[in-house]
């Protein structure tokens, strides 16, 4: 099993990453999901809270550039592999708390793309403000999200898998938060079969 190290200060509850044999099940195509989301190819975009790299390894293949940030060592570890195996390298990792996202990077970005990490999140609307400022004008966060089903009912080679019920969120529940955080919700992209991606963009001050 490939585990975040949660003894970690300032590690997310509840976001451990998950067995790879029923993770890439769950996700076969995830360059497909961040099409679906809209990352783009002239796009500045940060991977935050990347874990293994399941989304960082597509997204340096399909932007310009991306920075994948993460408060694990070994997760960024297991992510520049994937990159370097994958001739990735448009991509950096950098190691470092979500909610001090800023100082994390050089400027602001076109793209923040943040799965399956914001139900584990203790304060959410702190991490969603984190995001909307290192956001450029018009650009977007995305926040990938296991729908609020039961764990029972999200089963991934017969067994229950996901989060635990009682912390997932709904569409309306994360748009509520991030919204307060200055960003303008911008839609809800269904992406099957077990979770949703909300769509967020930084309106002009």
């Amino acid at each position: 099993m490939v585990k975040n190290d949660s003894t970690i200060a300032g590690f997310f509850p509840a976001t451990v990453m998950p067995d790879p044999d029923w993770w890439q099940v769950l996700w076969p195509s995830p360059e497909q999901v961040l099409i679906a989301l809209g990352a783009g190819s002239q796009m500045e975009a940060v991977d935050l809270c990347c874990g293994d790299g399941l989304f960082t390894v597509p997204l340096a293949l399909s932007t310009r550039h991306v920075v994948a940030i993460d408060i694990d060592p070994g997760m960024l570890a297991l992510a520049r592999s994937k990159a370097t195996a994958a001739g990735a390298t448009a991509c950096e990792f950098v190691q470092g708390d979500a909610y001090a996202l800023a100082p994390l990077i050089r400027e602001p970005v076109d793209f923040v793309l943040i799965a399956n990490t914001f139900h584990g999140v203790p304060d959410k609307l702190r991490l969603a403000r984190a995001a909307a400022a290192a956001l450029k004008t018009g650009g977007r966060l995305a926040i990938v999200n296991w729908h609020q089903r039961s764990r029972e009912e999200t089963t991934v080679l017969g067994e229950p898998r996901g989060p635990r019920t009682d912390i997932r969120m709904s569409p309306a529940d994360t748009v509520a938060v991030v919204t307060r955080a200055g960003l303008k919700h911008f839609g809800v992209v269904e992406l099957p079969p077990y979770h949703y991606g909300a769509v967020f963009q930084k309106p002009a001050e």
